[in-house]
C-alpha cells in the first residue's frame, strides 16, 4: 500500500525564481507597461483568430468552415484588431500626459485610471466587433458560397449577400474604416503637441523621450495605416487586399515585442540586470 499523501497543494515560484529577480523586475510596473501587457494579449489574440484555420487549410484539398465558424472568427478577429487599436489610442494620452504634465503624471495616471483606459479600450473593441458581426449574420446567403480570402473577412462576405449592401458597406466603413483614421488622426494630433513640448527639453530627456514614442509611432502605423486601406479605399485587386490583410494580421504581433524591447531603454535595462542577477545568484 502507497504512502500516505500530506500535500493538498503545492507553491509555483513563478517565472522569476527569486526575490533578487522579481526586484529586478519592478521597473517595468509603470502605466506603460500595464498598457503593453494587454497590447500584447490582443497581439496574440487576433492571428490566433484567422491563422489557424489559414494553416490547417494549407493541408487540405477542400477549404470550408461552417457559417457560424465564419461569424466566429470574424467577430473575434474585429474583436482583438478593434480592441488594439483603442489601446494604441490609450497609450498615446498616456505619452502625453507624462511629457506634458511630467509634475501631474503619478496622479493623473493612477491605478485607477489606467483601469480605466483598457476596461474602456476592451468595450469599446467589443462593441465594435458585436456590430460588424449582427451586421452579417443577418444579411441572406442564397449562393454563391465561395469567400475569396483566407478568412472570414466582412467585404468578401457582403459580395455573397442576395441583397443590396450599400447601406450595410457604408456602415462598415463608419465602423472600422473610420475608427482606424479618427484613431490616426487623433495620434497624430497628440504627437505634433508633443513635440511642440519637448522643445525646451534637454537633449537627453527628448532623446529618451522620443525613443519611448518613436516605439509607439511604428506600431501605430503598422497597426492603423492597414485596416484604413481595407476598410476606407479597398483594393480592386484581390491580391493586394490579401497582401494587405495578411500584413495587419502577421506583422504587429510579430513586430512589436522587437520594437517594445529593442527601442527602449528601461526593458533594456532591466533585462541587464535580470541577466546580472542570474549569473550572480549561479555563482554563489
Amino acid at each position: 500500500m502507497g504512502a500516505k499523501n500530506n500535500l493538498t497543494e503545492f507553491v509555483l515560484s513563478g517565472l522569476f525564481w527569486s526575490r533578487e529577480m522579481q526586484n529586478a523586475s519592478k521597473t517595468l510596473s509603470a502605466p506603460m507597461y500595464f498598457f503593453l501587457n494587454h497590447l500584447s494579449f490582443a497581439d496574440v489574440g487576433y492571428p490566433s483568430a484567422t491563422t489557424p484555420k489559414m494553416i490547417t487549410d494549407t493541408l487540405v484539398e477542400k477549404k470550408t468552415i461552417s457559417f457560424n465558424g465564419c461569424m466566429a472568427q470574424l467577430f473575434f478577429a474585429h474583436f482583438f484588431g478593434g480592441t488594439e487599436i483603442f489601446l494604441l489610442t490609450a497609450m498615446a494620452y498616456d505619452h502625453y500626459v507624462a511629457i506634458c504634465s511630467p509634475l501631474h503624471y503619478t496622479t493623473i495616471m493612477d491605478r485607477q485610471k489606467c483601469v480605466l483606459l483598457v476596461e474602456a479600450s476592451w468595450v469599446a473593441g467589443f462593441l465594435h466587433s458585436i456590430l460588424q458581426t449582427l451586421l452579417t449574420v443577418q444579411l441572406p446567403f442564397c449562393g454563391p458560397n465561395e469567400i475569396d480570402n483566407f478568412f472570414c473577412d466582412i467585404h468578401p462576405l457582403l459580395k455573397l449577400a442576395c441583397v443590396d449592401t450599400y447601406v450595410v458597406g457604408l456602415i462598415v466603413v463608419a465602423n472600422s474604416g473610420m475608427i482606424s483614421l479618427v484613431s490616426f488622426l487623433i495620434l497624430i494630433i497628440s504627437y505634433m503637441v508633443i513635440l511642440l513640448n519637448l522643445r525646451s527639453w534637454s537633449s537627453e530627456s527628448r532623446r529618451k523621450a522620443l525613443s519611448t514614442c518613436g516605439s509607439h509611432i511604428i506600431t501605430v502605423l503598422l497597426v492603423l495605416v492597414p485596416p484604413m486601406f481595407m476598410y476606407i479605399c479597398p483594393s480592386t485587386t484581390l491580391a493586394a487586399d490579401k497582401l494587405v490583410i495578411l500584413f495587419n494580421i502577421v506583422m504587429p504581433p510579430l513586430l512589436n515585442p522587437l520594437i517594445y524591447t529593442l527601442r527602449n531603454s528601461e526593458v533594456k535595462n532591466a533585462m541587464k540586470r535580470l541577466f546580472w542577477v542570474r549569473r550572480h545568484l549561479g555563482e554563489k
